[in-house]
């Protein structure tokens, strides 16, 4: 049993994980990836103490803040949230894990896109992976392949090129989208064929039986289908909004958002929620990880009222006069 499940692993989620972990709330952090959007962005100048920063750089940071208040991870994504008759929630992930907690904070903002293909759901964990950063140290000196295009199929690259003995960069286009500095420098790694670009490209299947194994390519130039060996795959295809999940437990307004309050509660008692999924405007990362941290504040104020304690007031100042 978890005091708080943190559904999502962006600036708010992870912040949101930080202040529970450091209330002595035990807390899991349930996502499919780290950083989210945040790695789309390759310098982020508009974050409160640094003047630049990567996007991985500073989601690397909140995750490893987070961890270091025993905030616990799972590589995982959320299939369903069902409340019982105590008013407590089970969550339910797509490998058929579940999680029991006592309030459940929604941080997923936008989640990251499958590729829809035989083989991709069977092998999710078992070499199919989502975030390059969660994933990439288990693929030390074995061969994996990138499916995406723009800043954070590149990213990622550059972050599996030193791991990995081979990365294979697998695109639809003639060229690789993104920034030009960044592909360069991949490209001066083709000649020792430490990094390969596979253009004009689109995978159909993935392949293996207790782990990936290969993936089949269509090359919409020669209209072929191959099969390329592979240890890992990350799939880098962009994010979407997923409140599905949660359109029975909620309140969403018409732009599938979620509502909240001042204090990052839902319609729902002991649901709260916080970052690009809520209704609020202004969808920032320093205001994403504020409405984090109120999440946690308010869970946590919950949880004391359910063992009958005094709520606490996180002011600046005493209350007393």
């Amino acid at each position: 049993m978890y005091d708080v499940i943190v559904v999502g692993g962006a600036s708010a989620g992870l912040s949101a994980a930080m202040y529970a972990s450091r209330q002595g709330l035990k807390t899991v952090v349930i996502t499919k990836d780290i950083g989210g959007q945040a790695l789309l962005t390759n310098d982020i100048e508009n974050y409160p103490a640094f003047e630049h920063v990567g996007g991985f750089e500073l989601m690397s940071r909140f995750e490893q803040q987070a961890k270091s208040f025993g905030a616990e991870f799972a590589y995982e994504e959320v299939s369903s949230i069902e409340e019982d008759k105590v008013r407590q929630f089970t969550v339910k992930t797509t490998s058929g894990s579940h999680y029991d907690t006592r309030t459940v904070i929604l941080a997923f903002g936008k989640t990251p896109r499958d590729l829809d293909v035989p083989g991709e759901k069977e092998l999710n964990g078992k070499g199919v992976s989502y975030c390059a950063v969660c994933d990439g140290p288990l693929f030390k000196n074995k061969t994996v392949s990138i499916v995406g295009t723009g800043e954070s199929a590149l990213e990622a690259a550059i972050y599996l090129k030193q791991l990995a003995s081979k990365v294979n960069i697998i695109h639809r286009g003639d060229k690789p989208i993104g920034s030009e500095e960044t592909i360069d420098l991949l490209q001066q790694q083709q000649s020792n064929g430490k990094v390969t670009f596979i253009a004009n490209s689109v995978v159909k299947s993935v392949n293996g039986g207790s782990k990936v194994e290969s993936l089949t390519l269509f090359n919409s130039k020669t209209n072929s289908e191959s099969k390329i060996s592979v240890d890992g795959v990350f799939i880098e295809m962009g994010y979407i909004a997923k409140t599905n999940i949660v359109k029975d437990l909620v309140q969403l307004n018409k732009n599938q958002e979620i509502v909240v309050d001042k204090h990052c509660a839902t319609s729902r008692r002991g649901i709260y929620a916080a970052g690009d999924v809520t209704d609020v405007p202004y969808k920032q990362a320093v205001i994403s990880s504020g409405q984090g941290a109120i999440a946690a504040l308010s869970a946590y104020n919950y949880i004391q009222k359910l063992a009958g304690k005094p709520t606490v007031k996180f002011d600046w100042k005493s209350d007393k006069k």
